[in-house]
Formats: C-alpha cells, structure tokens, sequence
C-alpha cells in the first residue's frame, strides 16, 4: 500500500494526540453550559477560562481580550463587520490589501455592497505590501486597515508593526488576520501594535470549527451575532467547551514548540525547494526574497497545469494543494499570485506545499524521487 504524505498544512493540521485526548475527557466529564451558575455549569466554565488563557498566552494578550468564535473566518467577519459597524459617520472606509484571504476580501466586498468605500492596497511582486502605499491612501475617513500577518498561499510575512503604526498615525484601527501565522511563528499583539487579530485553531494541530478573535482593550466594536451574553456580549451563543479545550491544549504545545518546529520545518521546506529547483528546469519559488513562515513553499513548474499535477501527485499518495482551500472548485486562478504580477501561465502552473508537525525528511525524500518524472510526463503530454 501507498505511504500517504500529507502536504497540506495551511488548509488544516491533522488534531495533535494531546487536544484530541482533552476532548473527548471534555465532551465525557464537561457537559454543562458554560453560562449556568451550578456546578456542572462552573467547571464547563473553568475549562473555557483555562483554554481562554492559553490562547491569549500564545499570543501574547490577556485572556478577557480573546473571544472564541466557530473559525478564523467568523473571526475576520466579527473583527471588519463589528469594528466597521461600530465606526463613526466620519470614518465610513476600510482599507485590504490585494493578498487578503477570502474570508476578508468577500467580507470587505460586503461592507462595499452596503455602502462602505473600500480600498485595496496592491503588493510588490514578492507579495509584500509597502507601507508608503498603505500611507498613500490613508485619510481621515478611514476607520479599519487590515492586512494578512503571513499569506495562505504563499507564506509571505508582512511588516505587521510597520503598516500598524502607518494606520494609528492616521487615526485607524488595524487588524491582522493572523491564522497561517499562530502558532508558526512568535505573536505577541502589543508589540505588532494591532487593535484586532484573528487566528484558528486548526491551522495549528487544534479541531476545526473554534477560532478566537483578539480585541484590544477600549476597542469599539457593534454586535454580529445576537442573542445571549457570551463571550462578554461580543459573540452570542453557547461557547463549544470541548473544542475550545482541545484549542487550548494545541495552543499550549504550539507555544511550546514553535522554535524548534519552526527550526525543523525550515530545513524541511528549503530541502524541497533545493531539490524541485535542482531536479526540474523551468521550476520558481513565488515568493522568494520575501520573509515567509517556514512550513510553505509555493512552486510553479513551467508548461504544468497546476490541477492535473496535484491530481497526479494525490494518485502517488501525496496531498497538496493549488492554493486556499476556501477556494477549492473555483475556476478563477489564485488572487494573491495574480495580485503580485505574476504571469497567467506561471499563476496556473502553482502549487503550495505546506509542512507541519506530521512531516518528516522522509516524505520530503518521497516528494522528490515522484515529482520530477510527473511533470516530465505532464509536459510531454501537452
């Protein structure tokens, strides 16, 4: 049988043993309502301040800052549609960059259906935005500027600290969807100087379906979803205890290992681009030059379509991707390498390679005995 190899980290992380142990203790042992004052209804709360404490610990808060949402994409909808709502008549635009994941990008399109100017920052052809762009357009009106801590697709880090200190010199709010950069590498929200953060805990061996939006003490935001009084009147509804506990635990070990993991996948991930570069003609890293988390490596091979080599490589037992998985089954070729100059033809020609904590030398060694007769075989087939 096939050894599977999964590359596909950034569209989510296989569960670590630890969080998948501390929920099904959760779901036997904490079934109360974490708002009920019992006791059934006190220790389901004492998980949920436990979990609460070791995510913001992971980024560098405090744990009355975070509020757990069901993913990172309804943390990027409270942060823009509450900070947005809750702006002054004065202040009506918010400002993207072209690189955003999906989850801003149609949240922002949204917001401009219902009359909020919007404007998006264009990046240089290494994906990097540049703060004398974001500068450019920054005005009075403006209320939220919000650009991507490290790209899905990509792995490119932005100047986080700078582009935030750009918006607070403005008088704007700035948020930062961190999801593809928790738990990779070091987070600590005061020193970025970001109002707002959004991050999901299956990017980084927690369960899907439970991110946490970080607020920043003081910041106004409008209600989304309405109802009962959870999560300090800013997300209604009874809080998922046994999810949030194995994004607690994920949190903690995240914490805990990051240098070394980030150290090992680093060796990983420039193993495979030596090798790709090496093995294959006509074969480019996008994003090359530019700071990027050290799990991605986003690989164009010249005259391949990009979605018959991950189907060829999927048939060898290896698990890629051609980009966000949010986008999985659209026609339209990737956003972000379009938003950075790239050529049609190299756009088409793309994959994304994503490391975590399951990869080991040995699938890298896998990955690059396979690829090379693969897109020798696909070329000489066009």
């Amino acid at each position: 049988m096939t050894t599977r190899i999964y590359l596909d980290h950034n569209a989510t992380t296989p569960l670590v043993p630890e969080a998948l142990d501390a929920m099904a203790r959760a779901l036997a042992d904490e079934y109360g309502n974490a708002s009920s004052i019992h006791s059934f209804g006190q220790r389901a709360k004492a998980a949920l301040d436990d979990a609460r404490t070791e995510v913001a610990r992971l980024i560098g808060a405090e744990p009355g800052e975070i509020v757990f949402t069901a993913g990172g994409t309804e943390a990027d909808n409270l942060a823009l549609r509450g900070l947005m709502g809750a702006a002054p008549a004065a202040r009506p635009r918010l400002v993207v960059s072209a690189v955003e994941h999906e989850a801003v990008l149609e949240t922002a399109r949204a917001l401009a259906r219902r009359g909020r100017p919007v404007t998006t920052l264009p990046v240089h052809a290494t994906g990097l935005v540049d703060v004398a762009a974001l500068e450019s357009v920054l005005g009075a009106d403006v209320a939220l500027v919000s650009v991507i801590a490290a790209n899905n697709e990509t792995g490119v880090i932005q100047p986080i600290e700078e582009l935030a200190r750009a918006a607070h010199a403005a008088g704007a709010a700035f948020h930062t969807d961190a999801v593809q950069a928790a738990g990779k590498i070091p987070v600590d929200v005061r020193a970025l100087g970001a109002d707002l953060l959004s991050l999901a805990a299956h990017k980084f061996g927690g369960p899907k379906g439970v991110g946490a939006l970080w607020l920043r003490r003081g910041t106004k935001m409008a209600g989304v979803i309405t109802g009962g009084r959870q999560e300090r009147n800013r997300r209604a509804g009874t809080e998922n205890v046994p999810a949030i506990v194995g994004a607690g635990v994920a949190a903690r070990l995240a914490r805990a290992r990051m240098a070394d993991e980030s150290a090992r996948l680093a060796v990983l991930r420039d193993r495979l681009e030596a090798g790709l570069l090496a093995a294959i003609p006509g074969t480019a890293v996008n994003g090359a030059g530019a700071p990027r988390v050290a799990n991605t490596a986003n690989v164009a091979f010249d005259g391949v379509e990009a979605e018959s080599l991950l189907i060829a490589l999927d048939l060898e037992g290896i698990a890629v991707s051609t980009g966000s998985a949010c986008s999985s089954g659209s026609l339209e070729p990737s956003h972000v390498l379009r938003a950075m100059g790239l050529p049609h033809r190299r756009v088409q020609s793309s994959i994304r390679f994503s490391l975590g904590w399951t990869t080991t030398a040995e699938d890298i060694e896998r990955t690059l005995a396979v690829l090379p007769p693969l897109v020798g075989r696909l070329r000489a087939a066009r």
